[in-house]
């Protein structure tokens, strides 16, 4: 493998660093510190400026007005927008585009496509559902499809009884940008048990939003879908589609962490170094420094496995385990080591820490949202042991 970057790739950065340079984070604070405080609407200016840098069409065949490149871009892209916490729905919108653009109809990758590409229409995937039964199917048992690290739908698809067209039912919880939508995707299960994949309008007969809020103060949506009709083109039932958009919704998640990370640890650097004690800087005494070595091997460690499982869903290159492996190690560095590197920040900063002026309090919200949305390590050291003892190396 060769993890070096591009010229298209590097490109790409460099955009992304210039949209997001204005960007500070916003000072929403955690629901946990101000019960009832939750973030408006998306930086729709922030959005279209990401669509005159070419940053949402990134991915995007050409005959899509896109540049063509892939999951490592974009990934790249998305470590930038961590970095200053850009409350936009970069990660959802450019996963679903991507698996509109690989496995949906050519009539919905042309419908949806070029206008997402150049900012005139918001995605976002009700990936962080919860499992139980369908309000009008009582009968059909729900399809467990894991999502970042919980279980996935509860939504059925079934045919219409015209034949013509798929009718959906179910609760779909937790989904993010819901409110600021003009599609959400929705995974669901057919009455046989495959899992597909329903891009539904928000303002669609039958939709209903509930609200719900993260632990960043992010607004979350239940979405209820009551006798929702969609057509065919709508509904990707392509083999491994949903599986395949989870997959990167999950390395897309991990660059999050890895961009939230190093803006964390770079302001930590920053004020140890300036704050002072018995007449020296903090960050000159032994016990501070051996901990910030501890995070910046934590970030290295959670580089190389996320560009790992990056490199292997974009080129398809066989390994000793499969794809699903290297996702796996990619969350237990993720979300373990992000929850470290602001644990080891708040410690660092004192009193400071905890001062809603000071912006650090809001990258320790989103980073325990990431973590809650990857899921413990534990469960993936598991999954990791299984596929280990499936595919025995040597």
């Amino acid at each position: 493998m060769d993890f070096t970057f591009t010229e298209e790739q590097q490109a790409a950065v460099e955009a992304a660093t210039s949209v997001f340079s204005g960007v500070a984070p916003d000072a929403v604070p955690s629901p946990a510190l101000t019960p009832g405080a939750v973030a408006e609407d998306m930086d729709r200016p922030l959005w279209a400026e990401l669509a005159r840098a070419d940053l949402l069409s990134l991915t995007l065949a050409p005959e899509h007005g896109g540049a063509g490149l892939d999951l490592v871009a974009l990934c790249l892209v998305l470590r930038e927008s961590a970095r200053v916490l850009a409350r936009v729905p970069l990660l959802e919108a450019c996963a679903v585009a991507m698996a509109v653009q690989r496995f949906g109809h050519a009539t919905l990758a042309a419908e949806l496509l070029p206008s997402f590409g150049r900012g005139e229409l918001v995605l976002t995937v009700g990936a962080n559902g919860r499992t139980g039964h369908d309000p009008a199917e009582l009968s059909v048992t729900a399809l467990q499809v894991p999502s970042h690290g919980t279980d996935g739908s509860t939504a059925a698809a079934s045919r219409s009884a015209s034949g013509a067209g798929w009718v959906l039912d179910g609760v779909q919880s937790a989904v993010p940008w819901a409110q600021c939508a003009d599609r959400i995707a929705v995974p669901a299960h057919t009455p046989d048990g495959r899992a597909v994949l329903a891009l539904v309008p928000r303002t669609h007969e039958g939709v209903r939003l509930a609200e719900q809020v993260s632990t960043s103060g992010e607004r979350l949506a239940e979405v209820v879908l009551d006798a929702v009709r969609v057509e065919d083109h709508e509904l990707i039932e392509a083999e491994g589609a949903w599986e395949w958009l989870r997959d990167l919704l999950t390395t897309g998640t991990c660059a999050l962490a890895l961009g939230l990370g190093e803006s964390v640890l770079a302001m930590t650097s920053a004020y140890t170094g300036k704050r002072e004690q018995f007449g020296f800087p903090v960050a000159t005494f032994q016990a501070v420094a051996v901990q910030t070595a501890d995070r910046y091997i934590d970030l290295r460690a959670m580089e190389v496995t996320l560009w790992q499982a990056a490199w292997r869903l974009t080129t398809g290159a066989d390994g000793a385990l499969p794809v699903a492996g290297d996702i796996a190690v990619a969350k237990i560095w993720a979300s373990e080591g992000v929850r470290r590197v602001v644990q080891t920040a708040q410690h660092l900063h004192g009193g400071m820490g905890a001062d809603t002026d000071y912006p650090l309090h809001r990258f320790h919200a989103w980073a325990k949202q990431i973590e809650l949305s990857l899921g413990p390590a534990a469960a993936h050291e598991e999954a990791l042991g299984d596929l280990l003892a499936a595919h025995p190396l040597g």
